[in-house]
């Protein structure tokens, strides 16, 4: 096996192995954002709005469903990089064992779900019927994807757990080179609609899928799963049970309240609806390599955590914490300043009322991604440090702001669809300063805690 991918988090300058661990994942999820950018263009570009708004619709729903799956790897993932910090291999590969049974159960029950459920999603989701038969079409195929992404995010999360976020990246540009060249020859080419984009999608997440579990076994046989590896073995089991089921808990709450804005976006009709879809998806772009820092911050205290190294994860989160300010100040200036022009990239130049409400919409949500930058660094501490729950608590803080108010201002005439906008930050705000109560609050009762061991000891 080939070391020099894999980091060790628990020595050397914090900063500079923070960022080689980070940059990786955060190429990585810019590339996988790319799968529904490319459908997005390619619909957008050569088959009309109605298909356009199908496949925009589509994306949240996909997200929302695809993020329980992410949820359950990402705790899964910390389990793992708990284990590496404490240098025990058979914790690891139990681990392996048990979060695979298990994530692997739920991706089947959640696509028989989703399967046997379609038109009742799209009813709740209250998607025009000038659309609902394009997005029908597209989320049937993308459903047959859910193997291929349980797969790669999996493997790949285990693989970040001990170190390794470079795989994953290669793995994931290969495909993303495969679905644009898919989705250019079916859509365009062969006219398959939106059918072909779908099909592209789906045929990429599995050769990533399978082929970064065929590289795992072949790389790695440290960790091949011996049979006295496989048992429930009860407090591993409870251990990824908690970490896992509040992260994905953490993430569907998140995406669920986000398909629950797309509701009230519906009703505002098809023009809104395409601006959302296009702009949403700059908007991720623009904001997920800080979230994908915010993971790798994750690994980085998890391991340490396991590692029993508390002063370094303190250094750690001051040193995080600079960097996340000054990319989301950067990364703010370049959505506000060229948000006409990021939106005409997807759109075409006559359709001047989607491009508006586009622009509209990455000013409003734009200007403030440093709120949604220290919301993810508060996600992954308390993800790594066995407090999965108060992840779930700020999510529902951030997200029951946003969709209470994005029902309630929106209702108001002069306001409009403004009102969805403006409650998505305020949301953020809100949490941040609820995350970061809880830890000064953690952070003074160990203080006291220690202080009266001190005295007592003395």
């Amino acid at each position: 096996m080939n070391n020099s991918v894999n980091l060790d988090l628990t020595e050397g300058k914090i900063t500079t192995k923070l960022w080689a661990f980070a940059i990786p994942l955060m190429l990585g999820n810019v590339l996988q954002q790319l799968y529904n950018l490319v459908d997005t263009w390619v619909v957008g570009k050569y088959i009309g709005e109605n298909a356009l708004a199908a496949v925009g619709s589509s994306y949240t729903l996909m997200t929302f469903l695809t993020s329980i799956i992410i949820g359950l790897c990402l705790g899964s993932s910390a389990f793992i990089s708990m284990a590496f910090g404490k240098r025990r291999g058979d914790l690891i590969r139990n681990g392996i064992y048990i979060s695979f049974v298990i994530i692997a159960t739920l991706t089947g029950i959640l696509m028989l779900i989703s399967y046997c459920g379609i038109n009742e999603i799209l009813n709740i989701m209250n998607v025009p019927d000038n659309v609902k038969s394009g997005m029908k079409i597209y989320m049937l195929y993308c459903l047959a994807g859910f193997v291929g992404i349980f797969l790669y995010n999996y493997v790949s999360n285990v693989l970040r757990g001990i170190g390794n976020s470079v795989i994953p990246l290669i793995f994931l540009g290969v495909t993303v080179a495969l679905n644009i060249v898919l989705d250019i020859y079916f859509v365009r080419n062969l006219g398959m609609g939106i059918k072909g984009a779908a099909i592209a999608t789906v045929i990429s997440e599995y050769v990533s899928g399978v082929g970064i579990l065929i590289y795992f076994l072949m790389m790695y046989p440290k960790y091949h799963i011996h049979r006295e590896d496989m048992k429930m073995k009860r407090d591993n089991f409870r251990n990824i049970m908690a970490l896992s089921g509040f992260t994905c808990l953490q993430q569907s709450v998140m995406n669920f309240g986000i398909l629950m804005v797309q509701g009230v976006v519906n009703s505002f009709g098809t023009n809104v609806m395409a601006a959302f879809a296009v702009a949403v998806k700059i908007d991720t772009i623009a904001y997920m390599p800080v979230q994908d820092f915010g993971n790798a911050f994750s690994i980085f205290v998890a391991q340490n955590y396991g590692a029993g190294k508390t002063k370094r994860i303190r250094e750690g989160i001051k040193q995080s914490l600079i960097s996340v300010v000054v990319f989301c100040v950067v990364i703010s200036g370049v959505v506000c300043g060229f948000a006409r022009p990021l939106m005409a990239i997807f759109v075409n130049a006559s359709k001047t009322n989607i491009i508006n409400i586009g622009v509209h919409y990455l000013r409003i949500e734009g200007a403030f991604y440093i709120g949604i930058g220290i919301l993810f660094m508060l996600y992954g501490y308390y993800r790594a440090v066995n407090s999965p729950m108060v992840s779930v608590i700020l999510t529902v803080i951030s997200l029951g702001t946003r969709v209470i108010l994005a029902y309630v201002l929106s209702g108001i005439s002069v306001i409009g669809v403004t009102g969805i906008w403006a409650a998505i930050p305020i949301g953020w705000f809100l949490a941040d300063f609820t995350g970061i109560i809880i830890y000064l609050y953690d952070a003074r009762v160990k203080r006291s805690k220690k202080n009266m061991s001190m005295r007592i000891g003395e």
